[in-house]
């Protein structure tokens, strides 16, 4: 079934809606973030009793996954692709990168804490590396 000729999505208000609706949840978790001494307390549990460790590290890591698959799927919809043949000869979607991106981010820090501990900073550049390599290589 086409779409009518009158019938035009407007991806420019598309996609300013979905990142104020982002930037709103932000600001509801930034402001929730408990405070100590009038600073944000990085590692106190954002519910206390809880039965995880919602921390606003934690959060924060959620949110940027939300926020990924939420820009993956206006350009899903915006741009659809065609699967492409990568480097490992196998068929994958932005969707399928992304997951692989994701999955290797995740040993890139497991291998990093058990080599070099904390801080992550180094492990998060590594991942951001990869990351790119596998949007586009793989």
């Amino acid at each position: 079934m086409s779409v009518p000729a009158t019938h035009r999505t407007n991806w420019t208000a598309v996609s300013l809606t979905a990142t104020g609706v982002m930037a709103a949840i932000l600001a509801g978790l930034l402001i929730a973030a408990p405070r100590k001494d009038g600073a944000i307390d990085w590692f106190a549990p954002m519910i206390r009793g809880g039965w995880m460790a919602w921390t606003l590290p934690v959060a924060l890591f959620f949110f940027t996954i939300a926020c990924l698959l939420v820009m993956m799927t206006i350009l899903a919809i915006r741009y659809p692709e065609a699967p492409r043949l990568g480097v490992l000869q196998i068929e994958t979607t932005r969707g399928d990168r992304l997951f692989i991106s994701l999955l290797g981010s995740a040993f890139i820090c497991l291998i990093w804490l058990f080599f070099a501990g904390a801080p992550l900073w180094g492990a998060l550049a590594l991942c951001l590396v990869y990351a790119a390599a596998v949007f586009r290589w793989v």
